[in-house]
Formats: structure tokens, C-alpha cells, sequence
């Protein structure tokens, strides 16, 4: 089997895995990814064959709100809702104490509100993803407001890393966010401590969030390929 088929599998299994923890009559984070798309899509298929009743999503972005649509999972807002239950994301790197990077996809900021107000947040990745230290295979997204953007990413560099605009992917331009805002992506030689990174860059002002997701995962599913099989296992 090629090894595209078996990564396609392993995102599946690792989606199925996290959707079969959802409950009826549950508010649930749906977060964006690849991955998270097929927990979206699971979700939406237990719905339809009746497993699942009363289950509303709040999505963290414009795609996760597009595919919830699609596999009908009705949608409600945080204006609505006084709590979430379960959310359900991915993760660009996580390490051996569950703290995360995010913001491949652009979405960090509403997906670091939604997944910080639910009771559980289960993270979806492949093993691929995990390192022993953050900023290891993965820049630091960061995103800010347009005005901003030239102090934010001098004093980005006053601490130690080095920023760039991400620049948008078969389009003229950078990327804009699902709020108007520009990402810069920031490399770090190291992160020894995420926590205080967090809280520093954040209090930048121009910084509106970045993607250094600490004391936030509850539960972390890590899908892998071995013998060419397909597992998820837990840590």
C-alpha cells in the first residue's frame, strides 16, 4: 500500500478515535486540520445513524465551519453557549508534556478561545509531530494586526527569533487570517520555557495571539504506521 494511502488511513483512524469520544448532548469544539476534518466528518456520520443526539459545534475557522455544514452538525456561537464540553483539534508540534504549537492553517487565535474554554480538549496528530521541544521542526506562528506588523517583528527578533510574513500559497501576496490579521512565522533556536514565551509575545502590542498552546491539551491521540498498519494510541 502506498504511503500516502496508509497516512490518509492513520488520519482516519486518529478522526474516528477522537469523534467516538463525543457524547449526545454535547457543545463541541471543532477544530481545523486535515486530520480534524475526518473527526468532523465521523462526528456528522454518528449523527446521521442516530448514535449521537443534541450535539452542537462551535468551529475555530471558516474550513471547519464549511465541513460542519456539510456532514450536518448544527453550529452555534460562544454568544450562545456558557460552556463547551469536548474540543477537537490537531497540532503542528507537541511535546512530552502536552504543550503544543499551532497555527499552521492560520486558525491559532479562535482555535486557542475554543479550546481553552472546553472541560477536555483531545488533540489529534500523527507521530510525526512529536518532539522533545517545541520549535523544534515547526515556526511560531504569530498573528498581528497589519498596521503592526514592522514593530512586532522587530521586537519578535529583540527576543531572539527570527519572523517572517507568510506569504500566501498560489495567490499574490501573504496570508490574512479569518480576522483580517497577517501571521508572521518565527523561528526559535530554542524554547526552554513555553509558558513565559507565550505570555511575552502576546503582550506585544500589535500581537493579537500566538500559536504556543500551554497547559491546554488534555488528551492527546497520535495515530501511527507500522508493519503497514494503521493504530492510535494515547498518551
Amino acid at each position: 500500500m502506498a504511503d500516502t494511502d496508509l497516512s490518509k488511513i492513520m488520519k482516519q483512524e486518529v478522526g474516528k478515535a477522537a469523534a467516538d469520544r463525543v457524547k449526545s448532548n454535547s457543545i463541541v469544539g471543532l477544530g481545523t486540520g486535515s486530520t480534524t476534518a475526518f473527526a468532523i466528518q465521523f462526528i456528522g456520520e454518528r449523527l446521521q445513524r442516530g448514535e449521537l443526539k443534541n450535539i452542537q459545534g462551535i468551529p475555530t475557522s471558516f474550513q471547519a465551519e464549511v465541513l460542519s455544514k456539510q456532514y450536518g452538525i448544527p453550529l452555534t456561537t460562544l454568544d450562545a453557549v456558557d460552556h463547551i464540553d469536548v474540543a477537537i483539534d490537531g497540532a503542528d508540534e507537541v511535546d512530552p508534556n502536552k504543550n503544543l504549537i499551532k497555527g499552521g492553517g492560520a486558525a491559532h487565535t479562535r482555535e486557542k478561545v475554543v479550546d481553552s474554554l472546553a472541560d477536555q480538549f483531545i488533540v489529534v496528530v500523527d507521530s510525526g509531530k512529536l518532539v522533545d521541544k517545541l520549535g523544534s521542526t515547526f515556526l511560531l506562528p504569530v498573528e498581528v494586526i497589519p498596521m503592526a506588523m514592522t514593530p512586532v517583528m522587530r521586537k519578535l527578533t529583540q527576543l531572539g527569533g527570527k519572523p517572517e510574513l507568510r506569504m500566501g500559497v498560489k495567490k499574490a501576496g501573504p496570508v490574512v487570517t479569518d480576522q483580517g490579521n497577517l501571521v508572521i512565522d518565527v523561528k526559535f533556536d530554542e524554547i526552554p520555557n513555553p509558558e513565559s514565551l507565550e505570555k511575552e509575545i502576546n503582550n506585544i502590542p500589535g500581537v493579537l495571539e500566538n500559536g504556543l498552546f500551554v497547559g491546554v491539551a488534555d488528551v492527546v491521540l497520535v495515530g501511527e504506521v507500522k508493519a503497514d498498519q494503521a493504530s492510535v494510541r494515547e498518551f
